[in-house]
């Protein structure tokens, strides 16, 4: 999707477009596994999808191992022949998307329904922060 743009600069090219060069650039390589780090966040809904859409079709077409650390669940559950949930540095869950959306813990279902009632607390410090600052 990057066709009529070659002769731009880095810095010409659009949070998406950035994204797919690097993506081109790592598969040069003729990689087996590709590991992608939050590949839409900054992007627009529409790029979004369509880099979900690539990362998907990697690997149907290409064959590709696919490792995607994302907060998109949504997103991931599209695409996801496994899905693995991290809290606190361990694993919560994992299977496939419909194992993970049938998930019984309520720190998965709070998770992937972004829910903010539930287990995951955002409540404000009892203290004081002024307490904090001046303390000697």
């Amino acid at each position: 999707g990057l066709r009529d743009f070659e002769d731009l600069y880095p810095v010409q090219l659009s949070g998406g477009m950035q994204k797919r060069v690097a993506l081109a650039r790592a598969l040069a390589l003729d990689p087996e596994i590709v590991f992608f780090d939050e590949p839409t966040s900054g992007l627009d809904p529409i790029m979004a999808a369509v880099i979900t859409k690539l990362i998907a079709d990697l690997n149907r077409l290409l064959g590709i191992t696919c490792i995607v650390v994302t907060h998109a669940v949504d997103e991931a559950m599209r695409i996801a022949d496994k899905i693995v949930v991290l809290y606190m540095g361990k694993v919560l869950a994992q299977g496939t998307p419909q194992e993970i959306r049938q998930s019984s813990d309520p720190l998965v279902q709070q998770f992937i329904t972004g829910s903010p009632d539930g287990p995951i607390s955002f409540r404000a410090s009892s203290k004081d922060y002024r307490d904090d600052l001046l303390v000697r």
